[in-house]
């Protein structure tokens, strides 16, 4: 017999009748965080981790923010692995993903296909209730218009999912006809890029390592940062990978957050010190 391709795995459904909130919960509602509503959205930061150690930092970054009292109400899931057509090798980072994420997070550079399960379901389920999908596009858009396109032949709302992209680079190593049938189909928000200053967005790249004490002195996401800190230096420019020069400096790069700043109102932050000035605090 065959399986439609439209019928969701039923591990995929009791994992997402587990995680979704009570309607209670919904009704109870969020005030709205910048441009998303806790009380009926979903934030899914996708990162490409290939083969630029800059999504290392940025995975403790959105996770330092995730971790603020203001995000309690925030519902979202991790992707690591997605990445384009871009070459150079993959760079691994489960410590550190699993400790910024939880339960909230797919691997879709060892499992794409379960990743892509339980993205479809996750998203299906907040367009069904009436809200918005907003993806952190940390990379690009290749394996999001594998789970939009599914959406959309089920006649779901795809363009109330909104994903936003800061990097000219990520858009030129996306698989052509993905990038415009992203562009096309989603709401699609593309924003100053954080690698520099003056374009809109914060400037999260920094060449000193002034700011790693206060970047690790938190008790919750310090942790994260010393991992991140880690696992860059060990994969910086090895075997092929991209060297990135700030990090190889000793400092920090986090540059893809400034798009999950941009969907919850922070876009206003100067830099990295502003970041840590907002969210660096228990």
């Amino acid at each position: 017999m065959k399986i439609s391709r439209n019928i969701i795995p039923l591990y995929t459904l009791l994992w997402l009748a587990m995680w979704l909130p009570s309607p209670a919960a919904l009704a109870q509602g969020d005030p709205t965080l910048g441009r998303f509503d806790p009380s009926t959205d979903l934030f899914l930061p996708q990162f490409d981790s290939k083969t630029d150690v800059d999504d290392v930092h940025s995975i403790a970054g959105v996770a330092t923010m995730l971790a603020d009292p203001r995000f309690a109400g925030v519902q979202f899931h991790a992707v690591a692995g997605a990445y384009g057509i871009q070459g150079g090798k993959y760079v691994p980072s489960p410590e550190l993903f699993e400790a910024a994420f939880g339960d909230h997070r797919s691997d879709a550079h060892q499992k794409r296909d379960q990743a892509l399960d339980r993205v479809e379901a996750l998203a299906a389920a907040t367009l069904e209730r009436g809200g918005a999908v907003w993806v952190a596009e940390a990379g690009q858009s290749d394996f999001t218009v594998d789970w939009l396109s599914r959406l959309a032949a089920r006649g779901l709302p795809a363009s109330r999912v909104h994903v936003v992209q800061h990097s000219d680079w990520n858009e030129s190593v996306t698989t052509p006809e993905k990038l415009a049938y992203v562009q096309q189909t989603a709401t699609y928000h593309k924003i100053g890029d954080g690698n520099g200053p003056g374009n809109g967005t914060p400037n999260f790249k920094t060449d000193s390592g002034a700011l790693w004490p206060t970047a690790t002195a938190a008790a919750d996401s310090g942790p994260l940062w010393d991992t991140a800190r880690d696992i860059a230096n060990r994969y910086n420019g090895v075997e092929g990978r991209y060297l990135n020069e700030a990090i190889a400096a000793g400092g920090l790069d986090f540059s893809d957050v400034v798009e999950t700043c941009w969907i919850f109102g922070f876009e206003g932050l100067a830099d990295a010190g502003a970041f840590f000035d907002e969210f660096g605090g228990d």
